[in-house]
């Protein structure tokens, strides 16, 4: 599947993908091996925090485009966490959504067809300021205004 990072169409490098509570297990026996985890819709970000140094990727599963739980999870991760690596969106994500996404902290998308990377691609560079602080970390543009 085609995956867009930094509003490029890139490879994506998949290592193995656990959902949480195997990712726990394996984080608890040899931490050095736990390096990508699959957060679903009821799972608990915060159970990541003792793992977050190790953390390449996180990815956060979108079942079904209309369950919004995947934008707090990242937005968990990004603020009250501060965890730096990379936030994958994968499922059902929709081009509409991209925007929110961005700003919710995410910074990559799997996507199911190659020509929906490519809009995903061109619609990532859309915007370079906003007006509300959020969990990317960019400041608003009254904040650059003032300092």
């Amino acid at each position: 599947m085609p995956l867009v990072k930094n509003g490029e169409v890139t490879a994506n490098p998949h290592g193995e993908v656990l959902t949480l509570e195997p990712f726990l297990e394996m984080a608890a026996a040899d931490p050095k091996d736990a390096v990508i985890v699959r957060l679903m819709p009821d799972d608990c970000p915060l159970q990541l925090e003792p793992f977050l140094d190790q953390l390449e990727v996180v990815e956060i599963s979108f079942p079904r485009y209309a369950d919004g739980r995947g934008y707090s999870q990242a937005q968990l991760l990004r603020r009250r966490l501060g965890y730096k690596g990379e936030i994958r969106a994968v499922g059902d994500v929709l081009r509409d959504q991209l925007l929110f996404m961005l700003r919710s902290g995410f910074d990559a998308f799997e996507l199911g067809r190659e020509d929906a990377a490519q809009a995903f691609a061109a619609a990532s560079r859309e915007y370079s300021h906003f007006y509300q602080p959020a969990a990317d970390g960019e400041s608003g543009v009254f904040a650059r205004r003032h300092s």
